[in-house]
């Protein structure tokens, strides 16, 4: 009898859109008794994914291995009694986990293939602000020339190698900028999950979720980059940021929930803070009528710091390692701790 993998990563979008050559790799990953469904309906990839159409549901029946965004309920339900691996093309994996506790099914996700170019992201968008071009952009708009208010030093304009950057969730995310930062000469530091894993070497120190108001404190520009977890949740409270120093900049990578968005706008309007850059929030598109999008000081991004020509060179060789894995009985990489959440 064969056993079944169903590819159902057909994308609305390019930068997630499965190419040819990555479902021929993964189909010569696998012996010959495997059959391969390749679904070719649209398939829902923003946020956390788990949408699961109807095509995706009828070819998870019987099947033991589904790639997909997320962790579709339907899916999970069609493929009970054989299923036995997920893989999700997200970094999240959201509200789907609940159909997945007690079935014995494995599921990993795609977090350290985000890394890269997203840390790449956060130190563009770290530059923006210390190097002043918020302001430059803004004056471009008006035609102003402020050479004159540039030179008058009226909000410091350090060097990449003057700042402390704090880093929320030393995961591959939150690493890759950390290594970043550190050949830039920055100082960083950081809290996790489990501290005891530390960060890159020349990181000035690694603590707990309970360390994050100290994080704060001694950041110039807090970047998080946790996932959402029960324990993570609205944990970058007013408390937190009124931690910070003054001129100090938020970077959100992560998820809105994290970070409470109207003590930040509130700060950062009364002068507290020197600004933010964002790809993620509360409410995802932004409303139109939001506050953050004409606020000089605020840098909207539409959850793009993944976005990548070489996403499916990093996701092909995560999926097609991890299927010798699985048909060795060796360990997956990325699974995920369907308790806590990533």
């Amino acid at each position: 009898m064969s056993r079944r993998l169903v590819i159902d990563l057909a994308a609305t979008h390019a930068a997630w859109r499965i190419a040819a050559r990555s479902v021929t790799a993964i189909q010569a990953a696998l012996p010959g008794d495997w059959d391969v469904v390749d679904v070719r309906a649209p398939a829902v990839s923003a946020g956390d994914g788990g949408v699961g159409g109807p095509d995706a549901i009828s070819a998870a029946t019987g099947a033991e291995v589904y790639l997909g965004f997320g962790v579709p309920a339907g899916v999970v339900a069609a493929g009970r009694g054989t299923l036995r691996w997920i893989h999700s093309g997200t970094a999240g994996v959201g509200s789907g986990l609940a159909a997945l506790r007690g079935t014995g099914v494995l599921l990993t996700n795609s977090a350290g293939v985000h890394a890269e170019p997203i840390a790449d992201w956060v130190i563009a968008a770290i530059g923006y602000f210390a190097r002043g071009l918020d302001r430059a952009v803004a004056a471009q708009a008006l035609g102003r020339w402020t050479k004159q208010e540039f030179e008058a030093l009226t909000m410091p304009v350090p060097e990449l190698r003057d700042l402390r950057v704090g880093i929320l969730g030393l995961g591959g995310i939150g690493t890759a900028v950390a290594r970043r930062a550190l050949a830039l000469d920055m100082s960083v530091a950081g809290v996790r999950r489990r501290p005891a894993r530390g960060g890159p070497p020349g990181t000035r120190w690694v603590g707990g979720l309970d360390d994050l108001p100290r994080l704060a404190s001694e950041s110039d520009c807090l970047v998080i980059a946790a996932p959402h977890t029960d324990a993570t949740g609205g944990a970058v409270s007013r408390q937190v940021l009124e931690r910070l120093p003054r001129h100090a900049v938020v970077v959100n990578v992560s998820r809105g929930s994290l970070l409470d968005e109207a003590a930040l706008l509130d700060l950062i309007d009364q002068g507290r803070l020197r600004g933010a850059a964002l790809d993620v929030f509360t409410v995802e598109p932004l409303p139109p009528e939001h506050p953050f999008w004409g606020h000089p000081r605020i840098l909207v991004s539409p959850h793009v710091s993944a976005v990548t020509n070489r996403f499916w060179e990093r996701e092909t060789a995560l999926i097609v390692d991890n299927i010798k894995r699985y048909l060795a009985g060796a360990p997956l990489t990325n699974v995920v701790d369907l308790e806590a959440g990533y």
